[in-house]
């Protein structure tokens, strides 16, 4: 694999199961979402509660672009990121029985906040943890990658979060990770993305995305693997706003 495997494996799974049987309790809402997100906790799963943010259909904006249920592109994204084994996105799985209905729940990444990209960025340390999320972004089609989206957390560890409008089947691409476009894409992640680029899928993925969305996700691996460069932007707006 391109990357280190994180929180994957046994303890990946033992916390998702927290997040998927734990009594999901309300402690507040974070202010600063554009949709309503809250923190929780999760209790009666485990031997503690577990922290994480819960983001529920019922607080979404409609959006002209994306169809309700963003939440469901949040599990996704957590889906791919595992099938790849680059540990990017927290623990997210999806939750029918919750305070506000259904809705995706993850992870709370306790980390500085102080951080973002562009912070990292000076740090030359964190940039093959940057460059995985260059690649996945463009793979996932995320069209909103704000710097203040990557935690680092206290074992240095850079997470990626924020992941409701991705996976569009045209091409949405918008982010602040733009810094090694025209370089080559390490060969070890190159690799990473065989499966995808076969159509070899995340189980359950289809339960989360439409067919179109499905097929453009195996293309844009397949163009990844035979350009592997980082891409260079293609619009007239290629960052998001704000930019953290």
């Amino acid at each position: 694999m391109g990357a280190p495997t994180g929180r994957s494996g046994r303890a990946g799974h033992e916390v998702t199961a927290v997040l998927e049987r734990g009594t999901v309790e309300l402690r507040g809402r974070l202010p600063w979402s554009s949709n309503a997100t809250f923190l929780t906790e999760l209790v009666g799963a485990g031997p503690a509660p577990v922290l994480a943010i819960y983001k529920p259909e019922s607080g979404e904006r409609p959006l002209w672009d994306f169809p309700a249920g963003l939440w469901k592109r949040e599990v996704a994204a957590y889906l791919v990121s595992e099938a790849l084994g680059w540990a990017l996105v927290p623990p997210t799985v999806a939750r029918a029985q919750a305070p506000l209905g259904p809705g995706s729940v993850q992870l709370w990444v306790e980390a500085d906040y102080e951080q973002h990209y562009f912070t990292l960025l000076e740090d030359g340390a964190h940039h093959p943890a940057l460059r995985r999320v260059a690649v996945f972004d463009v793979l996932i089609n995320n069209a909103d990658r704000k710097g203040g989206h990557l935690l680092l957390d206290g074992g240095g560890h850079v997470w990626a979060i924020d992941h409701g409008v991705c996976f569009h089947a045209e091409p949405k691409l918008r982010t602040v990770v733009w810094d090694f476009a025209g370089e080559k894409v390490d060969a070890a992640l190159l690799d990473d993305l065989g499966p995808i680029s076969t159509g070899e899928l995340p189980s359950g993925l289809d339960r989360l995305l439409e067919a179109d969305e499905l097929a453009a996700l195996v293309t844009r691996a397949r163009r990844l693997r035979r350009r592997g460069r980082y891409p260079a932007p293609s619009t007239d707006f290629p960052y998001p706003w704000p930019l953290i």
